[in-house]
């Protein structure tokens, strides 16, 4: 697989580490039912087929954190953006 970083252009997948889902929500450390919350936010993820938001590092590369937005079902990558907003708006 074949993914652009949005600094250095197309690159193969074994440059990039794969951490999971881009849009991920920490849980309040507060809130009434925090265990389980946290439980579930480490150790129950959906692993949903089709288009899905993925956080990437280019970790043989610029080190940048980027989001690419994948079908898993066919690999096909419809968009790669900065994880940062500081970083998007300095691209655009």
């Amino acid at each position: 697989m074949r993914i652009k970083c949005p600094y250095c252009g197309e690159r193969d997948s074994q440059e990039l580490s794969f951490l999971g889902q881009a849009d991920l929500v920490r849980p309040d450390p507060d809130g009434t039912d925090a265990q389980q919350a946290f439980h579930d936010y480490v150790h129950i993820r959906p692993n949903p087929a089709g288009v899905n938001r993925e956080l990437w590092l280019h970790a043989h590369g610029c080190r940048s954190w980027i989001i690419v937005e994948r079908n898993t079902l066919t690999h096909a990558i419809s968009s790669v953006e900065y994880a940062s907003p500081r970083f998007r708006e300095k691209a655009q």
